[in-house]
């Protein structure tokens, strides 16, 4: 078993947290903030834009079972990563496409597979994914923990999660825990 974790963000937390912990060899999934100016900031304080921070969440895997490069794959399949500081209505830097690694392995492979992405023609646009090391992860208040899980009937879960579950579920099959 080889456990590594990565933080990425890709708008709403509560997205990436949802789809994420689906897949098999993901052993948590907590929703944060990272790459921001203020220590321990709130969920009230990013709202505002002014923080720096970008809400992300930090996966902890199995390597052995699931690549970084296949979380890649799912995470650049579930957002738009050329949109800079937005994804659908969520508007702002908080909702920035974000990729913050934690060694050089990461960063390289990230890097190639953006660089990839882009050669691809696969978005009209280029990738505007920031690319950085993680300084600090701040954990997110309890009540963001498993959001979708705890409020199904959230309208923002039925509205833009659970369409991105769906083609989680259409597109990685084999991916998801048995």
């Amino acid at each position: 078993m080889t456990i590594e974790s990565i933080t990425l963000g890709g708008g709403c937390f509560w997205c990436l947290e949802a789809t994420m912990s689906k897949l098999e060899g993901v052993k948590t999934v907590i929703s944060g903030y990272a790459d921001g100016e203020i220590a321990n900031p709130t969920y009230e304080q990013i709202c505002t834009g002014t923080t720096g921070h970008a809400e992300v969440v930090q996966i902890t895997f199995d390597s052995d079972i699931i690549s970084f490069h296949t979380l890649l794959d799912v995470f650049f399949e579930l957002h738009d990563p050329t949109t800079l500081n937005r994804q659908g209505a969520d508007s702002g830097s908080q909702y920035r496409s974000t990729i913050l690694y934690q060694n050089d392995h990461q960063y390289a492979e990230a890097r190639q597979y953006i660089s990839e992405l882009n050669n691809s023609g696969k978005w009209p646009s280029p990738v505007v994914t920031d690319l950085k090391p993680l300084d600090i992860f701040y954990q997110a208040e309890k009540y963001h923990q498993n959001y979708f899980q705890l409020n199904p009937a959230n309208r923002y879960c039925q509205v833009v999660i659970s369409p991105k579950l769906e083609k989680l579920q259409h597109k990685y099959q084999s991916l998801l825990k048995r």
